[in-house]
């Protein structure tokens, strides 16, 4: 698998990570076997990257690493200090009928202790489809915009549970019943949560960056049936 490059000078990388790709290997996912996206950019490169942040394994896209290890603190700071304003696509249950700005702590799974999190939530568009979905007769999709203040683990998936509009494809934290019709369907099982926009000034450079990554193929296809527009 190529990993697709949507910035790259002396000091970062910029990548396109695919759905269901590990960045590199952890305790948490010990028992998954298939090559991380580090090995993948070694391979590709023939040398190691640094990632700077981190993208939950079933999310895809911008994610920023490190050529140097030395530098991979000047640019966390960057997420450290919210110098990096990050924008998130979701396909979600239901009808987000307005901007919500949600504010729920969030768990570290680690520690066990709740951390502020904040997290804005912007309604795209909606789609009513005649597919009956228990208990319901129908079923009711929204395409948002979702834009993290803080970089807790699974924020926007936990954020998003909260208001009752939980993102297609999760099964940790959705709706099981939504992720079921997605699959027979739409044949359609990964989790509907892009990492689409990062901008920020370059610490080092001092040039203002602005990436966008496309949307994976399962994303193309719902687009396109809802008729949906970025």
């Amino acid at each position: 698998m190529k990993i697709e490059i949507l910035f790259e000078d002396d000091y970062i990388i910029i990548v396109n990570k695919p759905n269901n790709s590990l960045i590199h290997n952890s305790y948490y996912a010990r028992n998954i076997k298939e090559p991380t996206l580090l090995d993948l950019l070694n391979e590709q490169f023939g040398y190691d990257f640094y990632p700077v942040h981190r993208l939950d394994r079933k999310t895809s896209g911008v994610l920023v690493l490190a050529k140097q290890k030395e530098n991979v603190a000047i640019f966390q700071e960057l997420f450290n200090t919210n110098e990096i304003e990050k924008i998130y696509l979701g396909i979600v249950r239901g009808f987000v009928q307005e901007t919500k700005l949600i504010t729920s702590p969030v768990k570290n799974p680690d520690t066990q202790v709740y951390k502020d999190a904040e997290t804005n939530c912007e309604p795209l568009n909606t789609k009513l489809l005649d597919i009956a979905v228990h208990p319901y007769e129908n079923s009711r999709y929204s395409l948002v915009k979702l834009t993290p203040k803080t970089g807790r683990m699974h924020q926007l998936r936990i954020h998003m549970n909260k208001i009752s509009h939980p993102i297609v494809g999760d099964y940790k934290y959705g709706d099981r019943f939504h992720n079921r019709m997605f699959e027979q369907e739409f044949n359609c099982c990964n989790l509907f949560l892009h990492a689409h926009q990062l901008n920020f000034t370059h610490p080092i450079s001092t040039i203002k960056i602005n990436v966008k990554a496309s949307l994976p193929v399962d994303w193309i296809k719902i687009m396109d049936l809802f008729k949906w527009e970025t």
